[in-house]
């Protein structure tokens, strides 16, 4: 039997996306955060709250990046959940890690985090479900140690971790249990 919990945004797993963009004098500003993702083969969606930070820098600079974080940041990518760009000006310069410049927009890229989506905004939504940017990808980086011997993403090699709204944890992943369109295809007799 199960028990009604009532209106919660319990979806598990919850990606843990760090959203990076630049401020004022060309201050790095990086964002926590679950409630985003994919959209299209070449597109994003992130629901923010509009008076974040992160929110006014898309809105100035047309661009972002979305990284990936790896369980070795696990504290600083927390930390960037945590503290507010609007309150503290040396948020960025606290963690300890370090920003390039994207040669593709207007954006910083943390050298750290290993699998980095490089973003320009396509579209700002305002409706009943707060604010939202829609991201065109126009490139995706990543570091060497992830790729497999093809030059693919290995996911077991990024060391992701996922959020949950449940108890507001955060969980390793990696290990594959099957493969897509073929451990179910005996169904299909």
């Amino acid at each position: 039997m199960k028990k009604s919990l009532g209106v919660k945004p319990y979806v598990f797993p919850m990606p843990v996306l760090m959203i990076a963009t630049y401020g004022e004098n060309q201050t790095v500003d990086v964002m926590n955060m679950a409630w985003g993702g994919i959209s299209a083969n070449n597109m994003v969606a992130l629901n923010i709250t509009e008076t974040h930070k992160t929110a006014k820098n898309i809105k100035e600079r047309g661009a972002f990046t979305l990284s990936i974080a790896d369980a070795a940041h696990l504290a600083q990518a927390d930390f960037f959940g945590i503290a507010s760009g609007n309150n503290m000006a040396d948020k960025f310069e606290r963690s300890g890690l370090h920003a390039i410049a994207s040669e593709r927009v207007d954006a910083p890229v943390i050298e750290e985090f290993p699998l980095t989506l490089e973003c320009k905004v396509a579209e700002l939504q305002h409706d009943q479900g707060g604010f939202r940017v829609l991201g065109e990808i126009v490139n995706v980086l990543a570091d060497k140690t992830v790729l497999d011997a093809s030059g693919n993403v290995d996911p077991t090699k990024l060391n992701a971790f996922v959020f949950d709204q449940f108890q507001n944890g955060y969980y390793a992943i990696g290990e594959k249990i099957g493969q897509a369109w073929s451990s179910g295809k005996h169904l299909m007799q």
